[in-house]
């Protein structure tokens, strides 16, 4: 069972989720805030497996949602809930530890799927809008010396949540080239996992 938790301050968004989820067995609605305080409190008081966040709520958006339980060491996997003119927020939320975005007309199956991946240790970029977001990012040119340009490429399909197979298709290569240019990008960046290098990556202005 993946516990979930929803915060957004529209009732009717958070009304349509929850009927969204308890549509499938898997998913328990673990509790819902419709502001960026009772959020934290509720968030910290209960077992959440993934947290469903509203970027735009009152008293604390869902950037300071993220950050305050972030320093309590309480943050959840995140997945912020967008749309396309959040895209400093978004950024913000994830380099401050959300693990993933969906836009809010995205489909129930992508939904599900972003939460699985999240609450399996994952991450959810949507490929098309992660790219958007990213190539949006303002780019620190002294950094960019540490990764190469085909391991650029590589850590930008990393964001968009492909696999070493898929992005072995998509740039006509062998998966085992793959693997290594995925460890070279964690070296470089100093980074344990696919996640971190996303995240470091971003902050350094390399996406």
């Amino acid at each position: 069972m993946i516990r979930i938790f929803i915060a957004d301050d529209q009732a009717l968004v958070r009304q349509g989720i929850r009927a969204l989820l308890q549509t499938d067995s898997e998913f328990v609605i673990a509790g819902e805030a419709s502001s960026g305080s009772a959020a934290v409190v509720s968030v910290t008081r209960n077992a959440v497996d993934v947290l469903l966040l509203d970027v735009r709520m009152p008293d604390k958006n869902g950037i300071d949602v993220i950050r305050e339980l972030a320093q309590k060491g309480e943050l959840p996997p995140t997945l912020i809930l967008t749309t396309f003119d959040d895209d400093a927020s978004v950024i913000d939320g994830i380099r401050s530890g959300a693990r993933g975005f969906l836009l809010k007309d995205a489909s129930f199956e992508q939904l599900a799927s972003a939460i699985r991946s999240l609450a399996s240790g994952g991450t959810a970029f949507q490929p098309a809008t992660a790219e958007r977001l990213f190539s949006a990012a303002p780019a620190r040119t002294s950094d960019a010396h540490e990764l190469t340009g085909r391991e650029t490429e590589v850590v930008r399909l990393m964001a968009g949540g492909f696999s070493n197979k898929e992005i072995a298709h998509a740039l006509g290569t062998a998966e085992g080239t793959i693997k290594n240019h995925v460890s070279n990008v964690l070296a470089k960046l100093g980074a344990r996992d696919r996640t971190r290098a996303v995240l470091r990556a971003l902050e350094r202005g390399l996406l």
